[in-house]
């Protein structure tokens, strides 16, 4: 673990015993969970049901004839609204055993159904009757966004390097890992009937090795930043299995989780619903333990004067002002996505107290909550072991007196300037300062 570099500039090396000891902790880690990923990696095919992509078909709108509704067509929904479009669209089919014929849908009707224009790339969903199966009908139940969702992604992996270099570009390779990881291990592993807690935390460690060190290089400040998000990951999944006891959660508090118990009943929901509430902290645990690594590798290195306790107060000041908007940012993430539930329980008429006594709210506020004692935990747990390791070893040692009386007529004392000065500008420039014991 060698020197790290920070926007063009090299933080000076940590000394040897503390590279030492940093490796003696992390390699038995990177090799656990090398090997807890070898043993709860998925063998078997998940199973799927494939019936439905029979029925797909994707093709063009290539017309669009618009008619005014008969009376019996007007649906009134219960608060008054008229949600009726009548007409036909012609769709010419792109793939599969029927491309390059044209079939004729009605126009796509009623809330949530897409609204389409001649030259819309659309999908198509096949109906075939029961009773007489050479007879089927069409309807256009979406849009392919196939090609916009890789056009913006473009654009932003552009943004990312264009601003960021090669740091930008190794973070997207770790973005890319990190989806590897997700839908190769933790998704299949979990279907399998694998303990979803388990999974999760085996999937956020190999996450947090390979992103953390190919994003920040391999050093001892990025081995710092590994560890207390990996302490303060353990304690979020402790808290939140408290908070789940004490709050009775099920894991069953929305319509996929019923569904998933009902076609994967070996998936254990209670441990899904942990499992996410990992998954979910890992990120913002990332960007806490990284900044506070980094402020204390920043402050030791303009001032290695200072000590571990003035290293700690001062980066422990700039984690309660990342924590302050950190938290604003989780409740407000956690409102966004909920935000059509939430409206609708609004809607309902009900009052506050059995609101939040539904299943689905409360899982949601003790995301948010152990989520946030997660965070402010990070902060000191991260800052001490930064502060431990990035401390000089002089400032750590060095006692100081108060300066005594000289004499008026005595002479100035020999100065060391540029010594000190030399020190002061590479605290580890020399084998014997990089190589001295850790006090």
């Amino acid at each position: 673990m060698g020197a790290q570099h920070i926007d063009g500039h090299v933080l000076p090396r940590a000394p040897r015993r503390v590279r030492r000891i940093m490796t003696a902790v992390i390699v038995p880690m990177m090799a656990a969970t090398v090997v807890a990923l070898v043993v709860l990696w998925p063998t078997d095919a998940i199973p799927t049901d494939r019936s439905g992509a029979e029925e797909r078909r994707l093709g063009t709108v290539t017309a669009v004839q618009l008619r005014e509704c008969a009376p019996e067509e007007v649906v009134q929904t219960p608060s008054g609204m008229t949600v009726s479009r009548c007409g036909t669209v012609e769709v010419r089919v792109t793939e599969g055993a029927e491309a390059g014929r044209s079939v004729q849908t009605s126009v796509p009707d009623g809330p949530g159904a897409p609204r389409v224009d001649v030259g819309d790339d659309v999908v198509v969903l096949v109906l075939t009757d029961p009773a007489d199966p050479t007879s089927s009908q069409y309807t256009i139940s979406d849009h392919q966004r196939g090609v916009p969702l890789i056009w913006l992604a473009v654009l932003v992996a552009l943004a990312v390097i264009g601003f960021g270099r090669l740091r930008g570009a190794a973070a997207l390779a770790g973005l890319a890992v990190t989806f590897a990881v997700v839908l190769l291990f933790i998704l299949p592993a979990i279907v399998a009937g694998q303990p979803p807690l388990l999974v999760a935390v085996v999937g956020s460690a190999t996450i947090m090795f390979v992103v953390l060190y190919l994003t920040h290089g391999v050093s001892v400040r990025t081995s710092v930043a590994l560890l207390g998000t990996l302490v303060s990951l353990i304690l979020t999944g402790v808290l939140a299995a408290l908070a789940m006891s004490v709050t009775h959660l099920t894991g069953f508090g929305t319509e996929e989780a019923s569904s998933l118990g009902i076609f994967y009943q070996n998936v254990d929901l209670h441990g899904l619903l942990l499992a996410g509430i990992i998954i979910g902290s890992l990120g913002v645990l990332d960007d806490i333990t990284v900044t506070q690594a980094a402020t204390v590798a920043e402050l030791a290195a303009a001032n290695p004067a200072l000590s571990r306790r003035q290293l700690y107060l001062a980066a422990t000041r700039v984690g309660r002002a990342h924590i302050a908007s950190v938290v604003n940012t989780i409740i407000l993430a956690y409102a966004g996505a909920s935000l059509p539930v939430l409206v609708l329980i609004l809607g309902s008429g009900r009052g506050v107290a059995q609101t939040l006594n539904s299943e689905f709210i409360a899982q949601e506020i003790v995301r948010s909550l152990v989520g946030t004692l997660g965070l402010v935990a990070a902060v000191p747990l991260t800052t001490g072991l930064a502060a431990l390791v990035s401390a000089h070893p002089a400032a750590v040692t060095t006692v100081t007196a108060p300066p005594r009386p000289r004499p008026a007529d005595s002479p100035p004392p020999a100065t060391t300037v540029g010594v000190d000065r030399a020190r002061m500008a590479d605290p580890w420039s020399s084998a014997e300062a990089r190589d001295a014991d850790w006090p």
